[in-house]
């Protein structure tokens, strides 16, 4: 099977989580409207924000259950976008550490789905 990759969030509202997403991304959504926004990620997969009450079949699964991940080139790397974050006020879920996968921070939406970005470890 040849497919494209789509990793959808659902969202309470998508035009505020769309800003919030733009500014996190650095990247305006490819398309926007009420009840939906789309982004394209440097690695070609697309994230979704679907507005909750209108997925079908509905799903009542609270966020913050799976991730979000980006890896990033260098340690450096992540400081630096984990000190942009601060500068946007971003919730700190988890300040930029060492862990056993590599050099890792999280974020989280304002639905809870959590983002985090790393380096792996050499």
């Amino acid at each position: 099977m040849s497919a494209s990759t789509y990793l959808l969030f659902y969202v309470n509202d998508p035009q505020r989580s769309a800003e919030w997403y733009a500014q996190l991304l650095q990247t305006a959504p490819l398309e926007a409207s009420p009840g939906f926004a789309l982004f394209a990620l440097a690695d070609g997969t697309r994230l979704g924000l679907w507005k909750q009450a209108a997925v079908q079949p509905a799903s009542q699964q609270a966020a913050g259950a799976t991730e979000l991940c980006l890896m990033l080139d260098s340690q450096a790397a992540v400081n630096t976008e984990f000190a942009r974050w601060q500068t946007l006020t971003l919730p700190v879920l988890q300040a930029p550490q060492d862990m056993d996968f590599g050099f890792t921070c999280v974020t989280a939406d304002p639905d809870g789905h959590r983002i985090r970005i790393f380096h792996p470890a050499a």
